[in-house]
């Protein structure tokens, strides 16, 4: 879900691609994997930038974008691609709607089982078919340089583990290891690896979800990665004691599971916040 962002000056805006007369690259901040990221003043398509080792991450979500698109599951369309010793550009269309971050409570449990029906739809597609691998061994590997490097932030972990070393959070975690890995063998599915609401992308007249962006963690997982973050990252958006309950159940009624596994929800949820840095 995060990772620190760079300087402004890190960025060659000369890869961004010209346009039609009366219309501009907007920047619009940077993005959690670092890039920067700018609006066409018209709407129509935004633009990635991203310097240094993060222009090959770009490329990797490049591909996966395309991959994705060609699915016809409704998500980004690639417009342009530009990479040269200074860094790339991804230019993509423009997902129609609003980030489900944006919703209020109320909404958000509207627009909630098409978004849940959106994650299924992108879990049905055949593993076979995915390119992309980001399997638990990958994720702890990259967990493990992570904490290796001090890179952890601890802003992105809950509270009640910020005061844990890192090191022991990770050996934890890979002491569970064997079980989840069996478990993920079991249940291997196209995940989206970051699906948290600012990814999610809704109708807020009709409440259906119009499509998912930021798809650089795209690829073949166990399907409890995306169940954790989406039900973790809802948690604050409800209002109500019931709302959170309900969403729970709504959420693994509609992807068929009668028994939730919340130790597994939990690993995932542990391990994600030791990946970005």
């Amino acid at each position: 879900m995060h990772e620190t962002a760079r300087s402004d000056d890190d960025f060659n805006e000369d890869l961004l691609p010209d346009l039609p007369a009366g219309r501009t690259w907007v920047p619009v901040g940077s993005g959690e994997s670092g890039d920067k990221v700018y609006c066409r003043s018209d709407g129509v398509a935004y633009a990635k930038l991203s310097q240094g080792l993060g222009a090959a991450r770009l490329d990797g979500e490049r591909r996966r974008t395309e991959w994705l698109a060609a699915t016809g599951l409704g998500s980004l369309t690639v417009l342009d691609w530009r990479m040269s010793d200074s860094g790339a550009c991804l230019v993509t269309r423009t997902v129609p709607g609003v980030s489900a971050s944006e919703l209020s409570a109320s909404a958000l449990s509207a627009a909630w089982p098409s978004i849940a029906r959106q994650i299924k739809a992108l879990h049905d597609l055949p593993v076979a078919d995915c390119p992309f691998e980001r399997g638990l061994s990958t994720m702890v590997d990259r967990a493990a340089d992570v904490v290796g490097r001090g890179a952890v932030n601890p802003d992105f972990l809950d509270p009640d583990q910020r005061a844990i070393p890192a090191a022991v959070l990770l050996a934890r975690l890979q002491a569970d290891m064997p079980r989840r890995l069996a478990q993920e063998a079991g249940d291997l599915v196209v995940c989206h690896g970051d699906a948290c609401l600012p990814n999610v992308m809704v109708d807020p007249d009709t409440y259906r979800c119009t499509g998912l962006i930021d798809l650089g963690r795209l690829g073949t997982a166990d399907r409890y990665v995306d169940l954790a973050l989406l039900l973790a990252n809802a948690r604050e958006s409800w209002t109500s004691p019931g709302d959170a309950p309900a969403a729970r159940a709504r959420l693994f009624d509609i992807h068929a599971i009668a028994q939730p596994d919340q130790e597994r929800l939990d690993f995932y949820l542990r391990l994600d916040p030791l990946t970005w840095g």
